[in-house]
């Protein structure tokens, strides 16, 4: 039976999420996270795309994504391949290191961007035990971009657009994106 054909819209953002085969770790230090941040930016080089939120967990990964010139799946082909051909080299790994094909959620409004973007950020502080006290503190999340009011390290990393969506979305009574964030929803 064919796969399902995937959603692309170049005016929308994506929740991507790519989990590890079983569960199994895919950054395993330091230097993992930061060559997957290098591949990003290989990828970025190649095919222009905006990340608003991004969150990388050990056995898995969030992205907020758009990508306005190519599909995502030339994107996340690019970026899936390239990390897993590290990590088998850098670990004589064989066999797959992903899951399954990276889910993809299209997020068809503000409101939406919103509540992914919370969800991705919350990651870190919503596991049993948290992993961090505070999710400014957990070092791969672009969170603490958003708390510090700093420039990304990224060229992709766009922290201005969820900033304006908590401005021009009415029902909330939160002055900024980060107390939105932080207040403890019923979700």
């Amino acid at each position: 039976m064919p796969r399902k054909k995937r959603l692309w819209s170049p005016h929308h953002y994506n929740h991507v999420v790519m989990r590890g085969n079983n569960r199994q770790m895919i950054f395993l230090n330091v230097a993992d996270f930061d060559a997957f941040f290098r591949i990003l930016q290989y990828a970025y080089q190649k095919h222009t795309f905006s990340i608003v939120a991004y969150c990388l967990m050990s056995n898995h990964y969030h992205l907020l994504i758009q990508s306005k010139d190519v599909p995502l799946g030339k994107l996340m082909a690019i970026i899936n391949w390239r990390y897993s051909n590290y990590f088998k080299k850098k670990y004589q790994y064989c066999g797959h290191l992903y899951e399954s094909r990276y889910f993809a959620d299209l997020v068809p409004s503000q409101l939406d961007m919103l509540s992914v973007s919370r969800y991705i950020h919350r990651n870190p502080i919503s596991t049993a035990p948290p992993i961090v006290d505070n999710m400014e503190d957990y070092p791969y999340s672009s969170y603490h971009h958003y708390k510090h009011n700093t420039s990304p390290d990224y060229p992709f990393l766009n922290t201005s657009i969820l900033k304006n969506c908590i401005l021009q979305t009415s029902q909330f009574h939160s002055p900024c994106y980060c107390q939105y964030c932080e207040v403890q929803q019923n979700e």
